[in-house]
C-alpha cells in the first residue's frame, strides 16, 4: 500500500507543502523522471545533508543529541542506497524529500530540523557538485589508464610502419607507434579540459540557500572542510549561478573526449576495411551479418564513434536550455541532470570498454613496396635532393615531372630523426606531459 500525504501527521512528501493540493497533471509534469535520476545522486545528498547537520551543531541550532540522532538516521539511509535498497516511491517529488520524510518518521521533530537554513536549491545544487567531482575524476583515471595502454601499444608497435594520409589520398610514411602515441598526446589537451571542470565543480554552494542566503549565522567554511572543497562559492548569488554554468563546462570536457575517441574509433573502423586491412581484431570482438557470412563487423567501434558524437551534442544541449536565464533559480535547470548523469556515465563505459578491445589489436604487416604506397617518399627524396644542394623549389619540380611522366622509382632508406617523428616518437617525453590531477584538501 503507497503512504499517502497524511500517513504520518506534520510529515511533508514535498519539501514545499504548503497544505495545497497541486493538479496531478501538473504534477507529473513537473516531477517527470526527477525520482530515477536522483537515485544517482542520493548518496551525496546523505553527504552533504550531514555536513550541514554538524554545521547547525555548531551553531546551536541543532544540540549535540539531536545531531547523534540525525547522524544515525542518515548513516542508515546511506547504507540503504550502498546496498540498492534505497527507493524514492511515487509519493515523493525526488530524493530531498524522501530524505527528509524518512528522518523525520524515525526521529520525529529532528528530522524536521535538518531543512533549517537550506533551500532545495543548493541542496540539490551541492548534491550534483560533489557526484561531478566525484565522477569526473573517475572519468580522468579512466582516461589516464587508456593514455598508458596507447603509449604501451607505440611502444611495441613503433617499427610497424603504416601509410599517413591527407584528404584520405596516400602522403608520406608513417607507422604504428606514430599513430598510437598521436592520440595518446591528444588525449592530454582532453584532461586539460577536464582538470579545469573538476576545479570548476569543486566549489561549495551549500548555504547560499534560494540564492540569497540566510538569517542564520550559518558556517560556511565548515561545510565546506567536511565536504572536501577546496574552495567556497563565496557569493550566494554566484553560487546559484553555477548551476547550468557547471554542465556547460562538463559537457564541452566530456565533448572534446569523445571527439577524440570517435575520431580514434574511425581511423580504426577503415584500418579494418579489406579496402585498408591494416588491423584487425579476434573474432570474439567482432560480429557477422544476418546475410552474408564473410563478415566481421567493427561494431563496437560503430558504437563507440555514434556514441561519442550524441555525446558531442550536449554542449549544445546545455547553451540552449541555459542560454539567456536572468540570475535566479529557474525550473529549466532541473532538465539539465538527465542527459548529464547519462552522458557522464556513457563516457565512463565507454574509456573502459575501448581500453579493453584496442588492447587486442592486431596489427599487419603492411608493405611499402606495393605500388599503390610508392609515392609515400616523395617528399623524402625531394629532401635527398635539397641535402645535396638543390633548391627545394627546383627539386620539387623535378620529382613532380617524374610522378607525371611515370619515371619516379621511390627511394625508401630516408630516416626520420627529429623530435616527434617516426624514428623518434618521444613516448618519455609523452607519458611525463599528462596533468597531473588536481589534489583536494
Amino acid at each position: 500500500m503507497k503512504v499517502g500525504i497524511t500517513a504520518f501527521a506534520g510529515i511533508c512528501m514535498k519539501l514545499w507543502d504548503k497544505g495545497i493540493s497541486i493538479d496531478k497533471k501538473i504534477e507529473q509534469f513537473t516531477v517527470g523522471n526527477d525520482r530515477e535520476i536522483d537515485l544517482h545522486i542520493a548518496k551525496y545528498d546523505i553527504q552533504a545533508s550531514l555536513a550541514h547537520a554538524k554545521m547547525l551543531e555548531s551553531i546551536g541550532v541543532l544540540s549535540k543529541e539531536e545531531l547523534a540522532k540525525l547522524e544515525g538516521g542518515l548513516k542508515i539511509l546511506a547504507e540503504q542506497i550502498e546496498d540498492g535498497t534505497f527507493e524514492i516511491e511515487a509519493q515523493f517529488e525526488d530524493v530531498h524529500s524522501k530524505i527528509e520524510f524518512e528522518l523525520t518518521k524515525t526521529l520525529g521533530e529532528v528530522g524536521k530540523k535538518i531543512h533549517t537554513a537550506r533551500s532545495r536549491n543548493d541542496q540539490v545544487l551541492v548534491a550534483l557538485q560533489l557526484y561531478y567531482k566525484d565522477n569526473l575524476g573517475l572519468i580522468y583515471d579512466k582516461t589516464e589508464v587508456f593514455f598508458n595502454t596507447l603509449l604501451n601499444l607505440a611502444e611495441t608497435h613503433k617499427k610497424a610502419m603504416l601509410p599517413g594520409y591527407t584528404h584520405l589520398q596516400v602522403a608520406m610514411p608513417s607507422s604504428f607507434g606514430l599513430w598510437f602515441s598521436a592520440y595518446a598526446e591528444v588525449l592530454i589537451d582532453d584532461v586539460y579540459l577536464l582538470n579545469a571542470a573538476l576545479k570548476t565543480v569543486d566549489q561549495n554552494p551549500l548555504g547560499s540557500a534560494a540564492g540569497y542566503g540566510s538569517s542564520f549565522g550559518i558556517d560556511r567554511e565548515l561545510t565546506t572542510k567536511e565536504l572536501k572543497f577546496s574552495t567556497l562559492k563565496y557569493n550566494v548569488v554566484a553560487a546559484q549561478m553555477a548551476r547550468g554554468k557547471s554542465e556547460r563546462t562538463i559537457a564541452l570536457t566530456l565533448g572534446s573526449l569523445c571527439n577524440t575517441m570517435a575520431r580514434f574509433a574511425m581511423d580504426i573502423c577503415l584500418y579494418m576495411s579489406q579496402n585498408f586491412s591494416f588491423i584487425s581484431f579476434p573474432d570474439e570482438l567482432t560480429t557477422g551479418s544476418s546475410i552474408m557470412p564473410h563478415k566481421k563487423n567493427p561494431d563496437v567501434f560503430e558504437l563507440i564513434r555514434g556514441k561519442c558524437n550524441k555525446i558531442q551534442a550536449l554542449h549544445t544541449e546545455m547553451i540552449l536550455i541555459t542560454n539567456n536565464l536572468p540570475s535566479g533559480y529557474h525550473r529549466d535547470y532541473q532538465l539539465l541532470k538527465e542527459n548529464m548523469i547519462l552522458a557522464i556515465n556513457d563516457v565512463k563505459d565507454i574509456l573502459d570498454i575501448f581500453n579493453y578491445a584496442i588492447q587486442q589489436i592486431e596489427v599487419k604487416d603492411i608493405d611499402l613496396n606495393d605500388a599503390k604506397y610508392q609515392y609515400l617518399f616523395t617528399v623524402d627524396n625531394i629532401n635527398t635532393l635539397v641535402e645535396g644542394g638543390m633548391s627545394f623549389r627546383e627539386a620539387y619540380q623535378i620529382i613532380g615531372k617524374q610522378v607525371q611522366e611515370g619515371t619516379y622509382k621511390p627511394d625508401i632508406s630516408k630516416a626520420h630523426t627529429h623530435k616527434g617523428s617516426i624514428g623518434n616518437l618521444c613516448l618519455e617525453e609523452i607519458k611525463a606531459k599528462f596533468p597531473k590531477r588536481e589534489k583536494h584538501p
